[in-house]
């Protein structure tokens, strides 16, 4: 198999992924124009099923709750840093491939970075519940896709195949957590470990360039 470019995980249920993204559109666009975008979600039961009959088991820890009030504390001071206006969502019913397979639906259609640009916006500065498939229709219908392509990506079987491919990307590359930052053989998790794999990838095309020069 041959080896894959530079690529990072994200999810939308992070808040580490959010400014991770934020960081990278706002300072680093050039790295994110050459790097491939793969999204990272618990999986519902019937997707864990499908993975345990692969032997597929993808590494998620319950959190603690000393974790939990940690991070409540560590993004507020880590958005304020960054000039961040965040609400913290409130998730009754979380169903998250919803939202990460809305995006893969989306990337088929050419609108992959406009879909992650409006459901981080619905979900970390509106509040959305983006568990919601009429909130995934609305976010279609704003990036000018048919609503009900978003909406009904996750009982759609080709996108979910599709979504079994990506669970089991981020198994291979070991991903255990977002975002996680990948560039040959060096790994980079978490949003303070992006400068060093931006670095990495200039660096690696900077290489490139002189040889093709």
């Amino acid at each position: 198999m041959a080896r894959r470019g530079p690529r990072w995980y994200f999810s939308f249920r992070s808040p580490y992924s959010w400014m991770a993204y934020r960081d990278l559109m706002d300072h680093y666009p050039d790295v994110a124009d050459r790097i491939e975008w793969l999204p990272f979600w618990e999986p519902d039961t019937t997707a864990q099923e499908e993975l345990e009959r692969s032997n597929i088991r993808l590494p998620y820890v319950p959190m603690s709750k000393e974790k939990h009030l940690y991070i409540l504390q560590d993004v507020r001071r880590l958005a304020r840093a960054r000039g961040l206006e965040m609400v913290w969502p409130v998730d009754p019913a979380p169903r998250w491939e919803v939202a990460h397979l809305a995006y893969l639906a989306a990337a088929d259609h050419g609108l992959g970075p406009q879909f992650i640009a409006e459901t981080y916006r619905r979900r970390w500065q509106l509040g959305e519940d983006i568990s919601q498939p009429d909130t995934m229709a609305s976010v279609g219908k704003e990036i000018g896709l048919d609503p009900h392509v978003t909406r009904d990506a996750h009982e759609n079987p080709e996108i979910r195949d599709k979504g079994l491919q990506m669970l089991n990307l981020l198994h291979r590359d070991g991903v255990f957590g977002v975002p996680y930052f990948i560039d040959g053989f060096d790994k980079f998790w978490g949003v303070d470990r992006l400068p060093g794999f931006v670095e990495s990838v200039r660096t690696r095309i900077r290489k490139e360039q002189v040889k093709e020069g």
